[in-house]
């Protein structure tokens, strides 16, 4: 299936940049029907597989109206393709909850929608991941997964932490508690401060989907992560906004988070200025894009394999 998305507003990047067409698609991942929303270019340099975080869904990345803070629009003017995958349990998977309950199940059908993406397509220097939030849990199985990362250039992940911010942490435990329930509170943490929006994007109202009742269940994470991080060696770069109040930021949380991953080739760990927890939405979306895109280049030149730390 293959559809334009709504038409922005702007006509460019406001460099004169032409912007790559962006579709919708969808493949059987596994036995799952996958969507994912996809900017392709000829001959990319590498390929960015996008994951989003909770309670939206590909749109995330491609936000409607908005192509400077869309990373599919801005990646694909530098020559990677970019395929922003619905996760488990949204998008057109969200029908097929009892085929996604166990995390390896999850992981197996990303990799499997990826590779059902690709095929027959060009995929550069290979595949970097790149994940915001509740999608970072995703994006350390794939990458600590032997089979399915075997080559991968590189990852990010953004929006996620060992520690809840101490002004959220009661929120986030009642929704622990009752997750099929909103609150102010949790929702004011996720969408602050709002000057670091837009007005039409702030809230998430164009981009919410509900989600899947496995998010709720997520009891040993943390434990997991700590595993699953000392096992990936491909290079890994971490985005904590200035303004988080989701997780704890700022450098010692980001340093916590950069000793996770020891056996990396390189770990980058650094503080987005005036963004909020959605980095990918905000008004520094660009800024941040460009950012860890320069990493993805540093990626494919193959820089930084030696194990160093910054």
């Amino acid at each position: 299936m293959t559809s334009s998305t709504e038409p922005t507003t702007e006509g460019d990047l406001g460099v004169g940049t032409p912007l790559a067409d962006v579709t919708s698609r969808v493949v059987r991942a596994l036995g799952v029907p996958s969507s994912a929303l996809v900017a392709e270019v000829p001959s990319p340099q590498a390929v960015v597989v996008a994951l989003h975080g909770g309670a939206t869904s590909s749109v995330y990345f491609d936000h409607p109206g908005h192509p400077r803070l869309s990373l599919l629009r801005t990646a694909a003017a530098l020559g990677f393709t970019v395929l922003a995958v619905d996760r488990p349990g949204y998008g057109s998977s969200a029908a097929y909850e009892d085929e996604l309950e166990t995390p390896e199940r999850r992981t197996d059908i990303t990799w499997a929608a990826v590779d059902g993406l690709l095929q027959g397509r060009g995929r550069g220097a290979g595949v970097f991941l790149w994940a915001h939030s509740a999608g970072c849990e995703l994006a350390v199985r794939m990458a600590a997964d032997d089979a399915g990362a075997a080559g991968l250039l590189g990852v990010e992940l953004a929006g996620m932490g060992r520690e809840h911010h101490p002004g959220t942490l009661g929120a986030i435990e009642a929704w622990g508690r009752d997750p099929s329930r909103a609150r102010p509170d949790l929702r004011h943490a996720l969408w602050s401060p709002r000057d670091a929006y837009p007005p039409d994007v702030h809230g998430g109202r164009r981009i919410g989907a509900p989600s899947p009742p496995y998010e709720g269940r997520r009891r040993s994470w943390q434990n997991d992560f700590a595993r699953l991080a000392a096992r990936i060696r491909a290079p890994v770069h971490i985005t904590l906004a200035e303004h988080e109040q989701v997780w704890r930021n700022g450098p010692e949380a980001l340093a916590d988070l950069a000793r996770l991953f020891a056996t990396a080739s390189r770990v980058v760990a650094e503080e987005q200025a005036g963004a909020g927890h959605n980095t990918s939405v905000g008004r520094t979306a660009l800024a941040y894009h460009l950012k860890v895109l320069s990493f993805v280049e540093e990626c494919v030149q193959g820089v930084g394999h030696g194990g160093d730390h910054e």
